[in-house]
């Protein structure tokens, strides 16, 4: 894994667990996180379910 687009992909996939985790507890604050991961996502035209293939982490 290198360069800014896979560093702006793992922090998108952070934000999108982030936001998943505290949906209940902080809604405003759990839309934000998704909002800022889709902003990453959508720079790189990758969907949020195809992220960590394309970092290629994990078991894929």
């Amino acid at each position: 894994m290198s360069g800014e687009r896979d560093d702006d992909l793992l922090i998108a996939v952070a934000l999108t667990r982030f936001s998943a985790q505290f949906e209940e507890a902080d809604l405003e604050l759990s839309e934000y996180a998704w909002q800022l991961a889709a902003d990453r996502l959508i720079e790189y035209d990758v969907e949020p379910a195809t992220a960590i293939e394309e970092l290629q982490i994990g078991d894929h």
